[in-house]
């Protein structure tokens, strides 16, 4: 496993994150030895302008949904692996969701970088890059195949490497999006170049999920961040209440993605939405 003294950029989460960073940590050393950061900054995506997740976020047209493609997690195991990526995003599109989420870890979610390729190809609403960012090389990655928005996961990110990394982030035109789960990662990992805060109602160590953890922190987070609840959102209900809490996003995967048809699954949720 890899060491996390007071020199290091990360935080020993115990559990499964710590064996996800650990790998990880692997990865991305051989991912900077096959594609340096200079040919990542050649891409032509790298170029384009990225679209602002508070205008998708906050448009009246939009249901507040950010759809996430997940093929598997560590907790559920395969999830879904019969569909295409092109196809649902597009259809989560259609549906009215005001971004998509991506997941690009392949060992423990069965993602992959050609999955967020083939979202960005047929999609044009922001895109988040669902990853565990460990290293500016990952930033710039997301930057070069389209991504719009990088997720950074307070429970493994010390503080002053959440204000580095969101800095380059934005200096490249990326939104930011932060992720805790508790006051204190809240508290202790605010910065100004963010963009949104997530509160994952999924503990990353032991599963459990409640969502009460966002109707906890709704009103400690600053309302000059948008604010996103994440996961065990299955119900449309629950999405009404969180917008009155004060919730602009809702971050949704599995619920879509159990159902043979994401896509319809998503639509169907989307109209049973009170306030849409």
């Amino acid at each position: 496993m890899y060491i996390s003294d007071s020199s290091s950029p990360f935080k020993r989460a115990g559990g499964i994150l710590d064996e996800i960073v650990f790998h990880k940590l692997i990865e991305i050393k051989e991912a900077r030895a096959s594609v340096p950061i200079t040919r990542l900054e050649e891409s032509e995506l790298f170029e384009k302008k990225c679209y602002s997740l508070r205008e998708f976020m906050l448009a009246s047209e939009r249901t507040g949904i950010i759809a996430e493609f997940k093929r598997a997690s560590p907790s559920k195991g395969i999830i879904n692996n019969r569909v295409e990526t092109s196809v649902i995003t597009k259809q989560y599109a259609d549906a009215g969701a005001s971004a998509l989420s991506v997941l690009t870890d392949q060992k423990f979610f069965g993602g992959s970088i050609r999955d967020l390729v083939e979202a960005r190809a047929v999609n044009t609403i922001p895109i988040l890059r669902k990853e565990f960012i460990l290293d500016e090389h990952q930033i710039i990655e997301a930057k070069a195949v389209g991504a719009d928005i990088i997720l950074l996961i307070a429970s493994i990110l010390k503080p002053q490497t959440i204000v580095k990394f969101a800095r380059l982030a934005k200096s490249i035109g990326l939104n930011i999006l932060l992720e805790v789960h508790n006051l204190q990662e809240l508290e202790e990992s605010i910065c100004d170049d963010l963009d949104a805060i997530g509160v994952n109602n999924r503990n990353l160590s032991d599963f459990s999920v409640s969502v009460q953890h966002s109707f906890d922190l709704a009103d400690k987070i600053p309302d000059r961040f948008l604010k996103v609840s994440e996961s065990g959102i299955s119900n449309p209900e629950t999405i009404a209440e969180l917008k009155k809490a004060g919730f602009n996003g809702f971050l949704i995967g599995e619920n879509f993605m159990k159902e043979v048809n994401p896509g319809e699954a998503m639509r169907n949720f989307a109209g049973k939405i009170p306030w849409v």
